[in-house]
């Protein structure tokens, strides 16, 4: 059961993600951050480009991207590096965005959306080679 923070979190972020779906969003998200997936935090593109870096990701890699919003940076990284990759998410509209983006960009073989609260993931820390969240915290 989702505690009441979690709920109004969950609440407040499924209609951000709303709005992010909308043209005009992306285009301030483009203008603001360079990135245009529906990107609801504050990790840049030229952050996100160094976070991979030191990630050294390879396409036999499984990543854990935890908060994601609509997939920002996950599915980026996945592009990237070729990798696999599970976005996770409180947000249940982000994780619909996040399908959408996958299946455009030609990454549904390795590219998983899943609703879950940070508090109880369903997975196991050995599962993934690596496990990054940009933004959760703020």
């Amino acid at each position: 059961m989702a505690i009441r923070e979690e709920k109004q979190h969950r609440e407040r972020y499924d209609a951000r993600h709303r709005l992010s779906a909308h043209d005009i969003s992306r285009a301030v998200e483009r203008e603001a951050v360079g990135s245009n997936y529906g990107n609801t935090g504050f990790t840049t593109q030229l952050q996100a480009d160094h976070l991979a870096d030191l990630l050294e990701l390879g396409r036999d890699d499984h990543l854990l991207d935890v908060g994601s919003g609509s997939g920002w940076p996950g599915l980026y990284f996945a592009a990237r590096a070729g990798c696999h990759v599970v976005v996770s998410d409180l947000s249940p509209t982000g994780m619909v965005q996040a399908r959408r983006r996958a299946v455009d960009d030609g990454m549904t073989d390795r590219a998983h959306a899943v609703a879950a609260t940070a508090r109880r993931l369903p997975f196991k820390p050995e599962q993934f080679d690596a496990i990054v969240h940009t933004d959760v915290l703020c």
